[in-house]
């Protein structure tokens, strides 16, 4: 039977998740393959440093060029992380024309359009399966699945820490700053929170696919981003009231219509891509993805609607990803394909990203006002001067002149609208409280 040979710059978390792996399922893949696929080397930083599965010492070294230039290594796995060297190694392994599997998002989401650029050039492949959810297969989906299809819209639970502490507030009635530290604790969230809960992570992802869906690169610094920090128990349990629960999704969605100016032509399509705070219907299958899962909503022009569930975090899921891209590089040495479906390709000369004050939605709003009669005339004059219409309101009882919380969902709007409207009402003498938007989906 054929061999191919690995070699693997990582041994970390996810490293020896994929090593273990190898050993548990090698041979599956060579039943189902026609391929023995064998570990050559693993570079890591220190022969000693704690992994969760061991790697025998006669596979270490701390030499990483030595793994990439070795002449019997024919496939590169960089899951070492980063985005500084791990450029260095992902290039110099491509311009050996060798392919490489990564699962580094970030990574991706900085460096990927040199990277396939490089992979082209030197008439190789890139794959990277791993970099998005996990053990989901969203990547292949959206390669080969939906090739013949044209995403109109894509929803993206693609953050377990922020979907797990969401949850909690929700089943719990629970503060963000208590559940955040239990996560922390439990080892769902790192020490130094910021890039999960303040929504890059999620960024990184959500362009890699939004590149993918839509056939031009979207940089990282293009994508609106809000995180959950401002998310309270209150706002959960009325959001609850109106028959929503609040998910952090990452959003593509394909604009058939601008406000500013009018219908899209062939000049080019224009996409929505965010991530923030969401309503979202409790009878919508989304709602229904709790605790670290993450899931993947696609609406095709020819499939409809599907859903991609599962894991998106972890050394076994991100093994299962890694594993399911070794795969494709060796069918496609075997076969002499080097590059059977290439890891992303440009064929959209025109598109973009909409600014996120032209993006139309509608909004849940909570604010904190002194409780007198006129106050809710007020601000129902400064919506319908922004051309804002006010669909239902929750105004719990208070004391005559006492502070108290008035919450209301309006109609959809564009968010410069919205955002001129707040501003005012943050000026009002009877508002006590900076006003608090979040963003409702209806799919």
């Amino acid at each position: 039977m054929q061999q191919v040979n690995l070699g693997m710059i990582g041994g970390g978390t996810v490293g020896s998740g994929v090593f273990h792996a190898l050993q548990r399922n090698g041979h599956l893949l060579a039943s189902r393959l026609g391929l023995q696929v064998k570990m050559r080397k693993v570079a890591v930083k220190a022969f000693d440093e704690p992994r969760p599965y061991p790697i025998p010492h006669s596979c270490l070294t701390t030499d990483w060029t030595g793994v990439v230039n070795d002449p019997e290594v024919q496939i590169v796995l960089e899951l070492a992380g980063g985005t500084t060297v791990a450029r260095t190694m992902v290039l110099a392994a491509l311009k050996l024309g060798k392919p490489v599997i990564t699962a580094n998002k970030a990574l991706l989401s900085a460096h990927g359009e040199e990277l396939f650029a490089a992979a082209r050039q030197y008439q190789t492949n890139l794959y990277y399966e791993a970099s998005v959810a996990g053990g989901i297969p969203i990547i292949k989906a959206l390669r080969e699945g939906f090739v013949g299809n044209e995403i109109t819209q894509l929803y993206g639970i693609v953050n377990g820490t922020c979907n797990y502490i969401l949850t909690r507030m929700k089943l719990e009635g629970a503060e963000f700053a208590d559940v955040l530290k239990e996560a922390q604790s439990l080892g769902y969230a790192e020490a130094e929170p910021s890039l999960d809960i303040d929504g890059y992570d999620s960024v990184h992802k959500i362009g890699i696919l939004a590149s993918l869906a839509h056939g031009f690169w979207v940089k990282p610094d293009q994508i609106y981003v809000e995180g959950i920090r401002a998310i309270t128990r209150a706002d959960i349990q009325f959001a609850d009231q109106f028959g929503y629960t609040v998910k952090l999704l990452g959003i593509i969605k394909k604009v058939a219509l601008s406000p500013e100016t009018g219908p899209i032509t062939t000049n080019g399509s224009r996409i929505q891509v965010s991530v923030y705070p969401t309503l979202i219907s409790k009878t919508h299958v989304l709602a229904s993805v709790n605790h670290v899962y993450n899931a993947v909503f696609v609406r095709g022009d020819v499939v409809g609607d599907t859903l991609f569930y599962g894991r998106g975090a972890g050394k076994d899921a991100t093994a299962s990803a890694v594993l399911s891209d070794i795969a494709d590089a060796g069918l496609d040495l075997k076969f002499g394909t080097r590059c059977r479906v290439p890891p992303f390709v440009h064929h959209e000369s025109n598109g973009s990203v909409l600014p996120i004050d032209e993006t139309i939605t509608r909004y849940y709003v909570r604010l904190t006002v002194v409780d007198r009669p006129g106050v809710l005339a007020k601000i129902s004059t400064i919506f319908g001067e922004a051309n804002i219409s006010i669909s239902s309101v929750i105004q719990p009882e208070g004391h005559e002149g006492a502070s108290v919380p008035l919450i209301l969902m309006t109609h959809e709007a564009p968010n410069a609208a919205m955002t001129r409207a707040l501003a005012r009402i943050n000026l009002l003498e009877v508002n006590k409280g900076s006003p608090v938007m979040i963003r409702v989906e209806h799919f």
